[in-house]
Protein backbone atom coordinates (compact mmCIF):
# COMPACT_ATOMS: atom_id res chain seq x y z
CA UNK A 1 0.00 0.00 0.00
CA UNK A 2 1.28 3.45 -0.91
CA UNK A 3 1.69 6.02 1.83
CA UNK A 4 -0.67 8.98 1.93
CA UNK A 5 1.68 11.30 3.81
CA UNK A 6 5.50 11.27 3.84
CA UNK A 7 7.19 13.29 6.58
CA UNK A 8 10.97 13.68 6.59
CA UNK A 9 12.99 15.64 9.14
CA UNK A 10 10.05 17.97 9.78
CA UNK A 11 10.53 20.81 12.23
CA UNK A 12 9.08 24.11 13.35
CA UNK A 13 10.82 26.76 15.44
CA UNK A 14 9.40 29.79 17.20
CA UNK A 15 12.43 31.98 16.75
CA UNK A 16 15.16 30.21 18.71
CA UNK A 17 12.71 27.99 20.59
CA UNK A 18 12.11 24.51 19.19
CA UNK A 19 8.49 23.51 18.71
CA UNK A 20 9.28 20.19 17.06
CA UNK A 21 12.25 18.86 15.15
CA UNK A 22 13.55 15.90 13.14
CA UNK A 23 10.15 14.19 12.83
CA UNK A 24 9.94 11.48 10.16
CA UNK A 25 7.20 8.94 9.44
CA UNK A 26 4.82 7.66 6.77
CA UNK A 27 1.05 7.61 7.20
CA UNK A 28 -1.09 5.15 5.26
CA UNK A 29 -4.73 5.22 4.11
CA UNK A 30 -7.08 3.99 6.83
CA UNK A 31 -4.46 4.41 9.59
CA UNK A 32 -4.99 6.41 12.77
CA UNK A 33 -1.78 7.66 14.38
CA UNK A 34 -1.82 9.10 17.92
CA UNK A 35 0.76 11.61 19.10
CA UNK A 36 1.10 11.57 22.89
CA UNK A 37 3.16 13.47 25.42
CA UNK A 38 2.90 15.94 28.26
CA UNK A 39 2.05 19.62 27.80
CA UNK A 40 4.96 21.34 26.08
CA UNK A 41 6.21 18.15 24.44
CA UNK A 42 5.64 19.59 20.95
CA UNK A 43 2.69 17.44 19.92
CA UNK A 44 0.32 20.31 19.07
CA UNK A 45 3.06 22.16 17.19
CA UNK A 46 3.71 19.02 15.18
CA UNK A 47 0.00 18.54 14.45
CA UNK A 48 -0.39 22.13 13.25
CA UNK A 49 2.71 21.83 11.10
CA UNK A 50 1.41 18.60 9.56
CA UNK A 51 -1.92 20.30 8.87
CA UNK A 52 -0.15 23.23 7.17
CA UNK A 53 -1.40 25.67 9.78
CA UNK A 54 2.22 26.37 10.71
CA UNK A 55 4.95 26.60 8.09
CA UNK A 56 7.77 24.07 8.52
CA UNK A 57 11.16 25.61 9.21
CA UNK A 58 12.97 22.36 8.39
CA UNK A 59 12.33 19.13 6.53
CA UNK A 60 9.63 18.16 4.09
CA UNK A 61 5.95 17.23 4.12
CA UNK A 62 4.59 15.47 1.03
CA UNK A 63 0.97 14.43 0.43
CA UNK A 64 -0.28 11.96 -2.20
CA UNK A 65 -3.27 13.46 -3.99
CA UNK A 66 -6.30 11.59 -5.36
CA UNK A 67 -4.58 11.37 -8.75
CA UNK A 68 -1.54 9.78 -7.01
CA UNK A 69 0.67 12.80 -7.74
CA UNK A 70 2.82 13.91 -4.79
CA UNK A 71 2.36 17.41 -3.45
CA UNK A 72 5.04 19.25 -1.47
CA UNK A 73 2.82 20.90 1.15
CA UNK A 74 5.56 23.22 2.39
CA UNK A 75 5.84 24.87 -1.02
CA UNK A 76 2.13 25.64 -1.45
CA UNK A 77 0.87 29.21 -1.48
CA UNK A 78 -1.91 30.26 0.88
CA UNK A 79 -4.70 29.73 -1.67
CA UNK A 80 -3.55 26.20 -2.48
CA UNK A 81 -3.19 25.35 1.22
CA UNK A 82 -6.76 26.47 1.81
CA UNK A 83 -7.97 24.41 -1.15
CA UNK A 84 -6.20 21.34 0.19
CA UNK A 85 -7.65 21.85 3.67
CA UNK A 86 -11.12 22.39 2.19
CA UNK A 87 -11.19 19.57 -0.34
CA UNK A 88 -9.00 16.74 0.92
CA UNK A 89 -8.32 17.34 4.62
CA UNK A 90 -10.35 17.93 7.76
CA UNK A 91 -9.45 19.38 11.16
CA UNK A 92 -11.21 18.86 14.51
CA UNK A 93 -10.18 21.30 17.25
CA UNK A 94 -10.14 20.70 21.01
CA UNK A 95 -12.67 23.47 21.62
CA UNK A 96 -15.53 22.90 19.15
CA UNK A 97 -16.42 26.59 19.22
CA UNK A 98 -13.09 27.26 17.48
CA UNK A 99 -14.07 24.93 14.63
CA UNK A 100 -17.66 26.12 14.17
CA UNK A 101 -19.28 29.29 12.89
CA UNK A 102 -21.42 30.30 15.83
CA UNK A 103 -23.37 32.88 13.80
CA UNK A 104 -25.03 30.33 11.49
CA UNK A 105 -27.24 27.29 12.09
CA UNK A 106 -26.10 23.72 12.64
CA UNK A 107 -27.17 22.81 9.12
CA UNK A 108 -25.30 25.75 7.62
CA UNK A 109 -22.16 24.74 9.50
CA UNK A 110 -22.26 21.31 7.89
CA UNK A 111 -23.27 22.53 4.43
CA UNK A 112 -20.75 25.36 4.27
CA UNK A 113 -17.84 23.14 3.24
CA UNK A 114 -19.94 21.67 0.44
CA UNK A 115 -20.84 25.17 -0.75
CA UNK A 116 -17.15 26.04 -0.82
CA UNK A 117 -16.76 23.20 -3.34
CA UNK A 118 -19.49 24.61 -5.56
CA UNK A 119 -22.67 22.86 -4.34
CA UNK A 120 -25.59 25.29 -4.56
CA UNK A 121 -28.82 23.22 -4.54
CA UNK A 122 -30.58 24.17 -1.31
CA UNK A 123 -32.61 20.99 -0.98
CA UNK A 124 -29.59 18.78 -1.54
CA UNK A 125 -27.48 20.77 0.91
CA UNK A 126 -30.16 20.59 3.58
CA UNK A 127 -30.67 16.87 3.01
CA UNK A 128 -26.96 16.13 3.33
CA UNK A 129 -26.74 18.28 6.46
CA UNK A 130 -29.66 16.44 8.08
CA UNK A 131 -28.11 13.11 7.15
CA UNK A 132 -24.81 14.05 8.76
CA UNK A 133 -26.49 15.36 11.91
CA UNK A 134 -28.14 11.99 12.29
CA UNK A 135 -24.85 10.25 11.56
CA UNK A 136 -23.18 12.04 14.47
CA UNK A 137 -26.15 11.39 16.77
CA UNK A 138 -27.79 14.82 16.63
CA UNK A 139 -31.55 14.98 16.01
CA UNK A 140 -31.98 16.23 12.41
CA UNK A 141 -34.94 18.29 13.66
CA UNK A 142 -32.30 20.61 15.16
CA UNK A 143 -30.85 21.47 11.74
CA UNK A 144 -31.93 25.12 12.11
CA UNK A 145 -30.75 25.50 15.73
CA UNK A 146 -27.70 27.60 16.50
CA UNK A 147 -24.52 25.93 17.82
CA UNK A 148 -24.69 28.03 21.00
CA UNK A 149 -27.89 26.17 21.90
CA UNK A 150 -26.05 22.84 21.91
CA UNK A 151 -24.15 21.20 24.77
CA UNK A 152 -20.36 20.87 24.57
CA UNK A 153 -20.61 17.26 23.44
CA UNK A 154 -23.17 18.11 20.77
CA UNK A 155 -21.00 20.98 19.55
CA UNK A 156 -18.10 18.56 19.19
CA UNK A 157 -20.26 16.12 17.23
CA UNK A 158 -21.40 19.00 15.01
CA UNK A 159 -17.78 19.98 14.39
CA UNK A 160 -16.99 16.37 13.43
CA UNK A 161 -19.88 16.41 10.93
CA UNK A 162 -18.60 19.69 9.50
CA UNK A 163 -15.07 18.26 9.11
CA UNK A 164 -16.14 14.98 7.51
CA UNK A 165 -19.04 16.00 5.25
CA UNK A 166 -16.72 16.43 2.26
CA UNK A 167 -15.29 12.92 2.77
CA UNK A 168 -11.69 14.04 3.33
CA UNK A 169 -8.90 11.51 2.96
CA UNK A 170 -6.93 12.83 5.94
CA UNK A 171 -8.18 14.29 9.23
CA UNK A 172 -6.24 16.01 12.00
CA UNK A 173 -7.68 15.97 15.54
CA UNK A 174 -6.38 18.04 18.45
CA UNK A 175 -7.53 16.57 21.80
CA UNK A 176 -11.12 16.14 20.51
CA UNK A 177 -12.48 14.83 23.83
CA UNK A 178 -10.56 17.03 26.28
CA UNK A 179 -12.74 19.01 28.66
CA UNK A 180 -15.82 16.82 28.18
CA UNK A 181 -17.50 14.75 30.87
CA UNK A 182 -16.33 11.14 30.97
CA UNK A 183 -19.63 9.74 29.67
CA UNK A 184 -19.64 12.27 26.82
CA UNK A 185 -16.00 11.46 26.03
CA UNK A 186 -16.89 7.79 25.66
CA UNK A 187 -19.67 8.55 23.18
CA UNK A 188 -17.44 10.87 21.12
CA UNK A 189 -14.65 8.27 21.03
CA UNK A 190 -17.07 5.53 19.94
CA UNK A 191 -18.36 7.87 17.23
CA UNK A 192 -14.86 8.69 16.00
CA UNK A 193 -13.82 5.05 15.95
CA UNK A 194 -16.91 4.13 13.90
CA UNK A 195 -16.55 6.99 11.42
CA UNK A 196 -12.82 6.45 10.88
CA UNK A 197 -13.57 2.81 10.06
CA UNK A 198 -16.64 3.49 7.89
CA UNK A 199 -14.96 6.23 5.85
CA UNK A 200 -11.55 4.51 5.71
CA UNK A 201 -9.93 7.73 6.94
CA UNK A 202 -6.30 8.37 7.63
CA UNK A 203 -6.07 10.41 10.81
CA UNK A 204 -3.51 12.02 13.10
CA UNK A 205 -4.72 12.68 16.64
CA UNK A 206 -3.02 14.51 19.48
CA UNK A 207 -3.93 13.38 22.98
CA UNK A 208 -2.46 13.34 26.46
CA UNK A 209 -4.73 10.39 27.36
CA UNK A 210 -3.07 7.03 26.78
CA UNK A 211 -6.43 5.26 27.09
CA UNK A 212 -7.64 7.22 24.05
CA UNK A 213 -4.56 6.12 22.11
CA UNK A 214 -5.16 2.48 23.03
CA UNK A 215 -8.81 2.65 22.02
CA UNK A 216 -8.37 4.39 18.66
CA UNK A 217 -4.86 4.16 17.30
CA UNK A 218 -3.02 1.35 15.58
CA UNK A 219 0.24 3.27 15.98
CA UNK A 220 1.43 5.75 18.60
CA UNK A 221 4.21 8.32 18.58
CA UNK A 222 5.61 9.60 21.90
CA UNK A 223 7.06 13.10 22.04
CA UNK A 224 9.32 14.80 24.56
CA UNK A 225 11.00 18.17 24.18
CA UNK A 226 9.91 18.54 20.56
CA UNK A 227 11.34 15.19 19.47
CA UNK A 228 9.83 11.77 18.87
CA UNK A 229 11.41 9.48 21.45
CA UNK A 230 9.47 6.31 20.66
CA UNK A 231 7.05 5.10 18.00
CA UNK A 232 5.40 1.79 17.21
CA UNK A 233 2.26 -0.28 17.54
CA UNK A 234 0.10 1.22 20.27
CA UNK A 235 -0.34 -1.94 22.35
CA UNK A 236 3.37 -2.67 22.14
CA UNK A 237 4.33 0.82 23.27
CA UNK A 238 1.84 0.91 26.14
CA UNK A 239 2.46 -2.66 27.33
CA UNK A 240 6.23 -2.72 26.88
CA UNK A 241 7.58 0.86 26.66
CA UNK A 242 11.28 1.07 25.86
CA UNK A 243 12.16 4.73 26.36
CA UNK A 244 12.44 6.01 29.95
CA UNK A 245 10.06 8.88 29.20
CA UNK A 246 7.42 6.51 27.79
CA UNK A 247 7.88 4.28 30.81
CA UNK A 248 7.26 7.29 33.04
CA UNK A 249 4.08 8.22 31.13
CA UNK A 250 2.69 4.70 31.35
CA UNK A 251 3.60 4.26 35.01
CA UNK A 252 1.97 7.58 35.89
CA UNK A 253 -1.31 6.29 34.46
CA UNK A 254 -1.03 2.99 36.29
CA UNK A 255 -0.43 4.69 39.65
CA UNK A 256 -3.28 7.23 39.40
Amino acid sequence: MNALLKVRGLGHRYGRRVGCEEVSFDLYPGELLCIVGESGSGKSTLLNTLAAQLAPTAGSLRYRQRNDAWLDVGELNEADRRRLAREEWGFVTQNPRDGLRLSVSAGANVAERLMARGERHYGRLRGIACGWLERVEIDPARVDDMPADFSGGMQQRLQIARALVTHPRLVFMDEPTAGLDVSVQARILDLLRRLVHELDLAAVMVTHDLAVARLLAARTMVMQGGRVVETGLTDQILDDPQHPYTQLLVSSVLTT
